[in-house]
């Protein structure tokens, strides 16, 4: 468990932490893919907590940037065309509500492969991407989007605005719950807006996530899994206000915040922030005992699915995985699914394939050796895209084959 830690105050606003609500064991990094199966790997230990004062959810033990993101990270948004599709029409949205031109500069903070800018550029908008990951950055400025390889930090923030390059627009999508350093990062985007200014932060949400059970939302690349009642008291602490939220399908239910400078000409909170607010303190986010049954059903699922992998593996049925994703991860070592009981998973991503998916050492191989082997079943690890994959794998459905959703809880697909 080398590099691990102890968190013992709440990253958002130091409140000492009780102890977690939630205990997944000792996984390994959900993003760190083997090269062989016979590959050497640390493992971690896997906890969650909640936050008495500002009700952020947090990992209770968590693990340096570097110990995660490498130049081997292996995530490249633009292999699921709905996250592309859902990230071109936020960026069609932004670009008519807000009216940006060519004098305009849009930033965003994590910004993968370009998959998001790139809609922008398209449109002869100036882009700025921020991306760490050497192969994810590369792929971006291969297709035109501007990427300087960097962690966001305030530093860097101060720097390019002191070069004149302060933003109309940032976008943060799924990175902030990535962040160790939360307020070092809300308050680089505090120094990088313009006053008039628009940031738009997009996250699974915590209240979808307890609401379903979608523990496998959990891994230790995500450090904390926000409410709208924790962001909005992240945000007020940096001098930023929420004037809209927006609840959105994605990732298993996921929302949208949007935030400007507090003193700022768009400051006024539309009634969807209002609404939502209370809406979360009606479903007790903010209560300790709003979790108290969650690892009870987390643990339900578990053995519901082991029960019902077994009963099919002692049927006579081959059974594959399809997403090699940090999720799938969790899900499989959490509950101790393996390669004895999985024979291979499958995905559409070239950079991951011919790897092996830690902890549970499952080959990763392509989507089309679903139709070459024909396997019984497959279990949805990216449940999340459930849709977008069984449309593109309709053949093998005709066939005979069936998917495993296994949240909120196992069931084999019609």
């Amino acid at each position: 468990m080398r590099g691990s830690s102890v968190v013992e105050a709440c990253r958002s606003c130091g409140t000492s932490l009780p102890p977690p609500f939630l205990d997944l064991g000792e996984t390994p990094v959900a993003n760190r893919l083997l090269r062989t199966a016979a590959s050497s790997e640390e493992l971690y230990p896997l906890a969650v907590s909640h936050c008495p004062s500002c009700a952020l959810v947090q990992l209770a033990f968590d693990l340096p940037h570097e110990a995660i993101f490498d130049a081997d990270y292996p995530y490249f948004s633009s292999f699921s065309d709905a996250f592309v599709a859902h990230a071109r029409a936020h960026a069609h949205q932004l670009i008519k509500a807000l009216g940006l031109n060519e004098s305009s500069l849009v930033v965003e903070i994590a910004s993968n492969d370009g998959y998001l800018l790139k809609a922008f550029v398209e449109r002869g908008i100036p882009v700025l991407g921020i991306e760490p990951s050497t192969g994810p950055a590369k792929a971006a400025r291969d297709i035109g989007v501007e990427t300087l390889e960097a962690f966001f930090t305030s530093d860097l923030a101060r720097e390019l605005a002191a070069d004149g390059r302060r933003a109309d627009v940032i976008i943060a999508n799924n990175v902030m719950a990535h962040v160790d350093d939360l307020n070092g990062f809300v308050e680089g985007m505090s120094f990088l807006i313009k006053d008039d200014g628009v940031i738009t932060v997009e996250n699974p949400s915590l209240t979808e996530m307890i609401r379903h059970a979608e523990f496998d939302t959990i891994y230790h690349e995500h450090y904390s899994y926000f409410s709208s009642l924790a962001v909005d008291a992240l945000m007020s602490r940096h001098g930023l206000g929420l004037f809209r939220i927006e609840r959105l399908p994605v990732h298993g239910g996921s929302l949208r915040w949007w935030a400007t400078p507090s003193a700022g000409p768009r400051a006024t909170p539309e009634p969807s922030v209002a609404e939502i607010l209370e809406s979360e303190r009606a479903e007790g986010i903010d209560k300790a005992g709003h979790y108290t049954s969650f690892a009870a059903r987390v643990s339900q699922i578990q053995s519901d699915l082991v029960a019902l992998v077994k009963r099919l593996r002692a049927e006579g049925a081959s059974i594959a995985a399809y997403g090699a994703a940090a999720k799938g991860a969790t899900l499989l070592n959490s509950s101790g699914i393996d390669h004895t009981m999985l024979d291979y998973v499958v995905d559409r991503n070239v950079h991951k394939q011919g790897l092996w998916m830690p902890g549970a050492r499952l080959a990763i191989l392509p989507v089309e050796t679903l139709l070459e082997n024909r396997p019984d079943y497959v279990l949805l690890l990216a449940w999340n895209f459930s849709e977008e994959i069984r449309r593109q794998q309709s053949e093998y459905t005709a066939g005979g084959g069936r998917f495993i959703r296994p949240v909120p809880e196992p069931v084999i697909l019609d």
